[in-house]
């Protein structure tokens, strides 16, 4: 993750599983979390957050949050694109930096995958407890912007 001027650049690359996309068209996916997907969460100093999910058929999802998974605004709009080579894919975002919650940022990152069952969940900053929960936002470790222009 970058900044460039007024906005965030994210690179993925990521393993691909070869799960089943999603049946919507390629675009802004409600419920995308349910299938193979890369998931960005950046924290402001409170409780409001944004959760920008990437998927490696070209669905994506940004949500701005207000308390834990209190939900303000969704599908919100952004540049993604994304190419899958062999085992592979890669995914590149910009997001307006407006769209972010006030500095300074803490983050954390998460992929899933797997049939329904078999859910396989991987986290930059591991989440504690019994169950996989992402929106632990004292668990989102701080983003150093500085000397990124």
């Amino acid at each position: 993750m970058v900044r460039v001027k007024d906005l965030l650049w994210i690179s993925i690359d990521a393993p691909w599983h070869g799960d089943t996309p999603p049946l919507d068209p390629v675009g802004p996916t409600w419920e995308l979390w349910n299938h193979e997907v890369v998931e960005v969460f950046i924290a402001g100093p409170d409780e409001r957050y944004l959760e920008i999910e990437f998927g490696p058929h070209g669905h994506h999802l940004v949500l701005q949050l207000d308390g834990v998974r209190n939900v303000i605004a969704r599908e919100l709009p952004f540049t993604y694109s994304v190419e899958r080579e062999g085992e592979r894919w890669r995914g590149e975002a910009m997001i307006h930096w407006e769209l972010l919650p006030e500095e300074p940022h803490r983050m954390n990152a998460h992929a899933i995958h797997g049939a329904p069952e078999k859910r396989t969940h991987a986290s930059l900053h591991p989440s504690l407890g019994d169950a996989p929960d992402f929106h632990r936002l004292e668990e989102m470790q701080p983003i150093g912007w500085e000397g990124m222009s």
